[in-house]
């Protein structure tokens, strides 16, 4: 069995609002945090299924890396499987009613006209 690692992420004192709004300005990112909010911690091909995602799993990882970097996004390596999650307790701590505000919103807000 092996270990799982964990890739790098920043500290929760370094979370910067506009960093958080700006990754979350994306439809496809926004989507992912979404259905990653209703299914808890995922797999990351289950994540792009279930956000009903039709983009290349390089476009995805990239999405995944802008999330991360922001602090949305918890990424754990376990094997061969990057485990995503929501940080969803350092999201509240800095930025509370942020994330519940945006997952409230109804679907036909999001995205651009």
């Amino acid at each position: 069995m092996s270990t799982p690692i964990e890739t790098p992420h920043p500290d929760p004192a370094d979370l910067r609002l506009a960093t958080v709004l700006a990754a979350l300005a994306d439809p496809a990112r926004l989507g992912a945090v979404r259905a990653l909010a209703a299914m808890g911690e995922s797999p990351c091909t289950e994540l792009q299924q279930a956000a009903g995602l039709t983009i290349s799993r390089s476009t995805f990882s990239h999405h995944q890396r802008v999330l991360r970097e922001a602090g949305v996004l918890k990424v754990r390596v376990d094997g061969a499987r990057r485990m995503l999650s929501l940080r969803r307790d350092d999201l509240d701590a800095y930025f509370p009613g942020l994330l519940n505000a945006v997952l409230a919103t109804a679907p036909e807000h999001i995205g651009t006209r």
